[in-house]
């Protein structure tokens, strides 16, 4: 989750991990691909441009009424220039919101909440602080990014203890809780009064975690994996917890640890994720993403007045021809086709998943890195390209 995440369905961003690499980088190989490949020609030249312009390595995955096509371009691990898998496992950042939204929107269709509570209703007294008041802000707020909570990852001593090389290769491993996390946000006062603007905010989602906690009874991570996860057979999906390693297979994450695009690459592979609880914190696959977000439009997780809900969206003030729902964000792509998704940024991978209103033309892609290529030019590329 960069902890700076502006995760919309064109930017988003988490945290990064490890050791300064020791060897150059390798040149990449010829992008892989398997499936079918003819009508897929534009995203394979996308996603060899984002390896031109920097990214080490790319995996995506495509479904649409042809099947299931995935390609690879570049490499894994600048250290042995092993290349990347379609297979390989990612953290997804900030695409984990629509995960987490989605199980608290089938608890609003049990009757279980309401998208209209008080957050004071469920966590009382823990938004206080600063100007801050959870008896004025709505769960809806929170998940549309209307709330004017401030965002854990904007605090400075944060940015430098997690985003910067020094601190993050001295707490990489660090545990904080999510009360920790909320209690940042805090100690700053909020971006706006409830209702009155949006901004992203990290925070928004750490508040909505622990709501579905509180409600259920349940880690949020298991209601994830009850509600979510199993009945879609997501077999290559999880809330990893504190473990800081990734399944296999999987490529190694780089980062700059830095602002500048310059300068040395740190392999940051490896990292508490729980960092990002409930904002970024999950692991998947491209083919996983997409059946997820397939099956989310389709109405498969969601009754229809929840789905609604999900789609209504509100101006996204950073990102042109962009709106934000409720941990969705709706894109109109150069050709007019909307798409919808997010995307997900954590440190050293930047991932993005979209599909069709109708949930019938998925893709999800990952960058391995964090600081250059674009990631909108190879949705664009799939949905709009000859």
């Amino acid at each position: 989750m960069t902890v700076r995440v502006r995760a919309t369905l064109v930017a988003a961003t988490a945290v990064a991990l490890t050791a300064a690499l020791a060897a150059p980088a390798i040149a990449a190989p010829p992008a892989g691909n398997t499936g079918h490949t003819g009508h897929h020609d534009a995203t394979r030249a996308a996603i060899e441009a984002a390896v031109a312009d920097g990214v080490p390595g790319v995996t995506v995955t495509a479904r649409d009424r042809r099947g299931e096509w995935s390609a690879t371009a570049g490499v894994g691990d600048l250290r042995t220039g092993k290349p990347r898998s379609p297979q390989d496992h990612y953290r997804a950042g900030s695409i984990t919101k629509t995960f987490v939204v989605t199980v608290l929107l089938q608890l609003e269709a049990q009757g279980r909440l309401s998208l209209d509570d008080r957050v004071e209703k469920w966590l009382p007294g823990l938004v206080r602080g600063n100007g801050h008041d959870g008896r004025a802000i709505t769960l809806r707020q929170l998940l549309n990014h209307t709330s004017g909570v401030f965002s854990y990852g904007d605090d400075p001593v944060f940015e430098e203890t997690y985003e910067r090389k020094d601190g993050f290769m001295k707490h990489r491993y660090d545990r904080k809780t999510p009360q920790d996390l909320i209690a940042i946000a805090m100690s700053h006062p909020p971006r706006f009064a409830p209702g009155t603007s949006w901004s992203y905010s990290n925070t928004n989602y750490v508040l909505a975690a622990l709501v579905i906690e509180k409600v259920t009874g349940h880690a949020y991570d298991k209601e994830v994996m009850r509600r979510v996860i199993t009945p879609l057979g997501l077999k290559d999906t999880e809330v990893p917890g504190t473990r800081p390693t990734l399944p296999k297979p999987s490529s190694r994450a780089y980062s700059k640890l830095a602002d500048a695009t310059t300068g040395p690459t740190y392999d940051v592979t490896e990292m508490n994720p729980a960092l990002a609880f409930g904002s970024g914190d999950m692991v998947s696959t491209s083919a996983d993403l997409g059946r997820f977000y397939s099956a989310l439009l389709q109405g498969r997780l969601l009754p229809p007045a929840q789905l609604k809900e999900m789609k209504t969206t509100v101006p996204e003030t950073t990102i042109p021809n962009a709106q934000y729902g409720l941990g969705l964000g709706d894109v109109t792509l150069s050709c007019g086709v909307h798409v919808w998704g997010h995307t997900g940024e954590i440190h050293g991978s930047t991932s993005m998943a979209v599909t069709t209103a109708d949930g019938r033309h998925t893709l999800a892609v990952n960058f391995n890195n964090d600081w250059s290529g674009d990631i909108m030019a190879v949705i664009d590329a799939e949905y709009c390209g000859e």
